[in-house]
């Protein structure tokens, strides 16, 4: 790869080899959970060494201080890690994930690559599938993605760290000899293009959808029991049993929980989850019409369409709410976080139908691109994109702060509700529009038309695991599609 391309960081690799003692305690670990039967896991930092630039032996689990072009003087830190898996005849040690920490502001906007290699060649080893040798986490202005390539991996992103989960690791851990890191620009996946119909697990009204810890979450506002359903890659769906049979229109994740909000339910328009599988009712500040939620700055903040005054509701841990005073008396159908501040849209109003906030407790109205109805607000790549469902030729508007709105042409006039970003891309979805219920933006400012896998009512759309997925109210077994 040559200096225009990338920017490399570091020293040639140093060749290491397991110590016999090591070796012999990994048996002796396989042998007795071989003993006890069953498959299961367990964290190791034993199994193999690895050394980048020092030359001395660095143990799996241990921290390796490097540079990467973007981070100057600053040192990263690298840290391997190992899982064991039994299986039947024994089982073995695998190179599961990386972490790296001290990521500086340096490198906002660069992609990282990382790479593990054999003591013998220079052919990179397959990671987390058969063919993927290159873990590339995108920085997205200190939020950590899956870049390009990134299907069968999940990112935890953290405060100027991530760690990159190989979801089926093959890269046994004794193998690994030399590991590389570099940064360089960001590439755009070709995700948001080509869509893909999946079979949802129930055919309920599927509203809103989110990506945390490793695992999608849709919510529905019907159903019987049913009103959630997860999947961890976006393709294949499991029914879970909601708290109550409310109209859950919003969900999302944050500080290692998922909560959903509703439109409906009498004190009980809240329900958390730290696994998005078993769910637990809370209650709500009020009987509002709750639509929309985001996490931010350490808050959960929820926007409603009624209400008089108090059309919002905050909560540090998603279990205890308190009202707040909305900025005007909105139907808010939006809310997003990004560069430090909430942004709440509204399909009602006159020259006010923005708002924001620092705190998500004191709002401020502010004036949009245009009067149309706005139903969905997203933030990437350091600017805030709204849609709308209304307006002639102009259903997006863009902003740097929250503050000050462009008009944006959109792709086409259809009902645009949902928006999400992700590895470089902005995908939109709409409820109407014949076979172009997709448009996708590198920018949020010039937009394409992408042939939806059906015309179905399209709400919800998030990104996670290299992977967008879109959820629908209406179909026949394809209320989800994907795109990769």
């Amino acid at each position: 790869m040559s200096s225009t391309d990338s920017d490399f960081f570091h020293d040639d690799p140093v060749d290491l080899t397991e110590n016999s003692s090591k070796k012999k305690l990994s048996s002796l670990i396989a042998f007795l959970l071989f003993a006890v039967a069953g498959t299961f896991f367990i964290q190791t930092t034993l199994a193999a060494n690895v050394s980048l630039n020092s030359g001395a032996p660095v143990e799996f689990g241990q921290g390796i201080l490097q540079t990467a072009a973007c981070s100057g003087a600053t040192n990263l830190t690298i840290t391997p890690n190992a899982t064991f898996t039994n299986s039947s005849g024994g089982g073995g040690f695998y190179f599961s994930s990386v972490t790296v920490s001290n990521i500086p502001t340096s490198c906002y906007g660069k992609d990282f690559t990382i790479n593990a290699y054999g003591n013998t060649g220079n052919a990179a080893l397959s990671l987390f599938n058969s063919t993927s040798t290159n873990v590339v986490v995108y920085n997205n202005s200190g939020t950590f993605e899956a870049g390009n390539g990134g299907t069968g991996m999940s990112v935890i992103s953290g405060s100027g760290s991530f760690t990159a989960n190989f979801t089926n690791p093959v890269a046994l851990s004794s193998s690994v000899f030399k590991v590389s890191i570099q940064s360089g620009v960001h590439t755009s996946s070709s995700a948001g293009i080509s869509w893909t119909s999946r079979t949802s697990a129930a055919e309920n009204d599927w509203r809103d959808i989110a990506y945390g810890n490793g695992i999608f979450v849709a919510v529905a506002g019907s159903g019987a029991g049913n009103q959630v359903m997860t999947s961890p890659d976006g393709i294949t769906w499991t029914s879970r049993t909601s708290a109550a049979d409310n109209n859950w229109y919003g969900v999302t994740f944050g500080n290692g929980i998922f909560v959903a909000v509703s439109i409906s339910g009498t004190g009980n328009r809240v329900m958390t989850s730290p696994d998005g599988i078993t769910w637990t009712l809370r209650t709500s500040a009020a009987n509002n019409n709750w639509y929309d939620i985001t996490f931010g700055n350490g808050i959960f903040v929820a926007v409603s369409i009624s209400g008089t005054g108090k059309r919002v509701m905050t909560s540090p841990d998603g279990i205890t709410w308190t009202l707040r005073t909305s900025a005007a008396d909105n139907q808010w159908y939006g809310v997003t976080f990004g560069n430090g501040t909430f942004v709440a849209v509204a399909a009602s109003g006159s020259n006010n139908q923005v708002m924001t906030s620092t705190d998500g407790i004191t709002w401020t109205s502010r004036i949009p691109a245009s009067s149309n109805g706005w139903l969905g607000v997203t933030y990437g790549n350091g600017v805030f994109v709204a849609v709308s469902y209304t307006g002639t030729g102009d259903r997006v508007m863009t902003s740097p702060d929250g503050i000050t709105w462009t008009s944006r042409t959109s792709a086409a006039d259809n009902n645009w509700y949902g928006i999400t970003y992700g590895n470089g891309t902005f995908v939109a979805v709409s409820y109407t529009g014949s076979g172009n219920r997709v448009m996708t933006s590198p920018d949020g400012i010039t937009w394409t038309s992408r042939t939806s896998a059906r015309d179905n009512t399209w709400y919800g759309v998030a990104y996670g695991n290299g992977i967008f997925v879109a959820v629908a109210s209406s179909g026949t077994n394809d209320r989800v599609m994907t795109s990769a």
